[in-house]
């Protein structure tokens, strides 16, 4: 049976697509909840992305032969990595942890984990948006793979070798048959690998605000606050304490994104979580548009035609959590949207940028904090929180109502680094 909630509601910290998706699944569950974010639900890093929801998202970030690439990466004023020099001393156990689980057989057991969560994104997206008018939010579509050299363009490596494991049909084409599928593209690009059965959100900020109105209907509470610190009430039960007002919870969910190491340790929990800053820029009335989401797998960026226009998003800037953005970053993306579609209009942009919270596994924090009745944690993401948000909260809503999720919740243990 579920503990008594009579003290409070079950409180989610943290309004991202990973804290809406748990809130909306207990709401469904007639489990009352609040959820609690310093800005508008679902405006950091779920609405700055490139839209790209897969049931497939079961390749880690550190693969076989990273480590080879990675200098380059970092050398090349262009390319997808940036480490700053101050947040180095910080950022090497991770880095080296990293590249440990890019070992063939540790990548295959973490992606077992990863098919776990984002099996069956599209589909649960697809009910929560039911009925709220909103359902062409998510449209059919292929994850379009770029290449310029054909010769790189396999599909008979690990990555795909995962995918199909998981369902996925994935498929090789060459020029002519890219040009038909993406004539908009730059003929550097001779041939793609195509992940065909997913699907991309024109407006991800959108679909978060919509989510969030349908958590107010079905009467969820919503707060709008800064969260500060947590304290552990000595006969149960928790106190947030916010800038401004002290809460009261009997259980607390942890959804705060890159923000939610910082609110475990002072309760002794160090865990080993990156802020990774992200970057996009949007091309408002481009002249042009994508019929898929499409990867340059040269410069490891996505682009995508959405509600606003052209979103071109990537790289993965390593500089700690209170570093502000650097706007050149945004610079190289545009630069590189513009040789990847030559006829882009680029008089109008704006551009973005946010963190993503990330272990070295490629994995995130789920289930209860060992040693903390009534404090769970759902966050650690990496690239994968708006595809794995819906399975994750499914997952969040089972535990919360004394149900034993159908997943093997092991890979996810805050205790897996030794550090809790």
């Amino acid at each position: 049976m579920p503990p008594d909630d009579s003290a409070g509601p079950v409180t989610v910290l943290g309004g991202g697509a990973v804290g809406l998706c748990t809130a909306l699944e207990l709401a469904e569950r007639g489990i009352p909840v609040r959820l609690i974010d310093r800005d508008a639900p679902g405006q950091g890093a779920s609405m700055g992305n490139a839209g790209v929801i897969s049931p497939f998202s079961v390749v880690p970030q550190s693969m076989p032969g990273v480590w080879k690439k990675a200098p380059g990466w970092l050398l090349d004023p262009l390319g997808p990595v940036t480490v700053h020099a101050r947040h180095l001393p910080r950022f090497l156990p991770w880095a080296l942890d990293f590249l440990r689980n890019g070992r063939s057989e540790r990548v295959r057991q973490i992606s077992l984990g990863m098919h776990a969560l984002s099996d069956g994104s599209v589909d649960i997206y697809r009910q929560h948006l039911s009925g709220t008018g909103q359902e062409t939010l998510l449209q059919d579509s292929c994850y379009v793979l770029a290449h310029r050299n054909p010769a790189t363009a396999r599909d008979t490596g690990l990555d795909s070798e995962l995918r199909r494991a998981a369902g996925a049909r994935v498929e090789v084409i060459g020029d002519a048959a890219l040009r038909e599928m993406e004539p908009n593209l730059s003929p550097e690009f001779r041939a793609a690998v195509v992940v065909h059965g997913q699907a991309r959100c024109t407006s991800p900020g959108r679909m978060m605000q919509v989510l969030a109105d349908k958590l107010r209907n079905m009467g969820g509470e919503i707060l709008q606050h800064e969260v500060k610190t947590l304290q552990p009430v000595t006969d149960g039960g928790w106190q947030v304490i916010c800038a401004g007002a002290t809460l009261q919870a009997t259980r607390v969910v942890i959804s705060a994104g890159a923000w939610s190491a910082r609110l475990l340790e002072p309760l002794g929990l160090k865990l080993p979580l990156e802020a990774e800053r992200g970057y996009h820029v949007m091309f408002a009335e481009p002249g042009v548009r994508l019929n898929n989401s499409v990867m340059d797998t040269d410069r490891k960026f996505v682009a995508s035609s959405m509600e606003q226009g052209i979103r071109a998003a990537g790289t993965a800037e390593f500089g700690g959590l209170d570093r502000p953005p650097d706007p050149r970053r945004a610079d190289v993306i545009a630069k590189l949207a513009r040789k990847m579609m030559p006829g882009l209009n680029t008089a109008s942009r704006t551009t973005w940028s946010g963190i993503r919270p990330s272990f070295a596994d490629s994995l995130p924090v789920i289930g209860e904090i060992p040693g903390h009745p009534g404090l769970f944690g759902a966050f650690g993401h990496s690239h994968y929180g708006l595809m794995m948000a819906p399975r994750t909260g499914r997952i969040m809503a089972d535990l919360l109502n004394g149900v034993p999720p159908n997943v093997d919740l092991s890979p996810y243990r805050a205790d897996r680094f030794g550090s809790v």
